[in-house]
């Protein structure tokens, strides 16, 4: 296995020096925006040193919203600005101070004594984690080996199980040290992770180029000044004019719909439903998340890659062969997250249905970004990645509307659970089905003549 730039430790120079600190800065953008979602509890003997809710006094609805659309408020204004910074600024610097702004927004949480106060800390957090990822993988894509890039890309995106297990953790901090001092944790954790990702992360390579976008020039020779917003909307444009770029972002906003509506809901649920097995919860949860969703992505990236791989030569689109590992594991998804939630089974019947969820699911996310980047190409990955990005924040909808459902549901003398089962169980697995209908397409979609799109050949 050799990278772009040659040498026989290829591993060790994509890996040491560029995923792995990029990845421990994503484990804390996860980390800082989900641990909200285990350090609140709605049942009636919840207290104010370990439930948020109770200690600054919210309700279902107002979680709801706190825990989704006042995230994204300028999470998704920022997105494209993100993704447009990616392509034409520094990315180690954008990653450094992106991770500094969410950290200090996490402390900033823990020490508020308002509803609006929380809410500010979300949005602040919310603009600073959008710039994250467009950086994170224009840098894998270009630094990456081309015949490892969705291993690559999907040993990033590992970072979300790992950030989600350590969330799920959080429910054992908040009981010891309370809901205030584990959100201390989670930014102190940021602080660390930004600190060792500045010592590790090479300098970007674009940092020296990157102002050769910002002028052209004429038959002539004579130098042209390009209108920066023309040149953006441009490119922004230029992305959508792919039908499967189109396709693939409409099946990510239906499954980014399904993954949030679990991140935001399950928590709640499970803790409402198996009152008497929280600790077992947590430690559950923080195994499937950790070991069953990272080796799902592991795995879904190395089987998308070697798709690729030992295409026929006659195959004309190898790049969409990496969508059949996603198809496959939203079908999985489906059912295995609907017997999850059903009222009455077992505690071990329950999460032993959850864990299949996370194995068959957690596949989609290296693939998926590898032939997005793969079909738009360098020139514009940020901005694609950006729009990637938006679509995930889009998604925050779902479970914002599933809350209020909820609460337009709950009876005061009820907390077993039922009712929210009754909507989450439902409403997932259509959207996993209605993705895997759209990466479907995606996948047989024409491939576009760009030269981004020609199959990566083992070394």
């Amino acid at each position: 296995m050799e990278s772009k730039t040659g040498g026989k430790n290829s591993a060790v120079s994509w890996f040491l020096p560029l995923t792995l600190p990029l990845w421990l800065v994503y484990i804390s953008n996860q980390w800082s925006r989900s641990s909200i979602y285990y350090l609140v509890d709605f049942s009636n003997d919840a207290e104010s040193f370990k439930a948020m809710n109770v200690d600054i006094g919210f309700s279902e609805a107002q979680y709801g919203l706190l825990a989704s659309v006042a995230f994204t408020s300028l999470f998704a204004f920022a997105s494209l600005g993100a993704g447009v910074a990616a392509d034409r600024s520094n990315r180690k610097t954008l990653t450094i101070a992106s991770a500094l702004t969410w950290s200090v927004a996490t402390l900033g949480t823990a020490v508020s004594q308002s509803y609006p106060q929380v809410v500010a800390c979300r949005i602040l957090m919310g603009l600073a984690c959008a710039f994250s990822t467009p950086a994170a993988f224009t840098l894998i894509r270009d630094r990456a080996p081309p015949t490892r890039n969705a291993l690559a890309s999907s040993f990033y995106g590992t970072g979300v199980a790992v950030a989600s297990a350590l969330s799920s953790l959080s429910i054992l901090l908040d009981n010891q040290l309370g809901w205030r001092n584990a959100y201390s944790v989670v930014g102190v954790y940021g602080i660390v992770a930004l600190a060792v990702t500045a010592v590790l992360l090479e300098d970007d390579p674009k940092d020296s180029t990157s102002s050769q976008n910002a002028t052209s020039t004429d038959a002539t020779g004579d130098r042209l000044t390009e209108n920066p917003t023309s040149s953006i909307w441009n490119d922004v444009k230029e992305v959508f004019s792919t039908r499967r770029v189109q396709l693939i972002l409409i099946a990510s906003l239906f499954r980014f719909s399904s993954g949030l509506m679990i991140g935001v809901w399950s928590g709640p649920y499970f803790r409402v439903a198996f009152a008497d097995n929280q600790s077992e919860y947590a430690v559950a949860q923080a195994v499937i998340s950790a070991v069953g969703a990272s080796l799902s992505g592991l795995a879904g990236g190395a089987t998308a890659d070697w798709l690729v791989a030992n295409a026929s030569p006659d195959t004309k689109d190898p790049i969409g062969r990496r969508l059949w590992v996603v198809i496959a594991g939203s079908m999985l998804a489906s059912p295995a997250w609907y017997f999850a939630m059903q009222p009455g089974q077992s505690f071990e019947g329950a999460m032993a249905w959850l864990a299949a969820e996370y194995v068959v699911a957690e596949c989609w996310f290296g693939p998926t970004i590898s032939t997005l980047q793969s079909t738009v190409g360098p020139k514009i990955g940020g901005i694609a990645q950006g729009t990637f990005t938006l679509t995930g924040a889009t998604a925050n909808i779902a479970p914002s509307v599933l809350g209020f459902l909820y609460s337009q549901t709950l009876e005061a003398s009820d907390v077993s659970g039922a009712q929210l089962s009754s909507l989450l169980a439902p409403a997932v697995s259509t959207c996993y089905l209605i993705s895997a209908v759209f990466f479907s397409f995606a996948a047989r979609s024409p491939p576009p003549s760009s030269p981004a799109v020609e199959k990566s050949k083992p070394s």
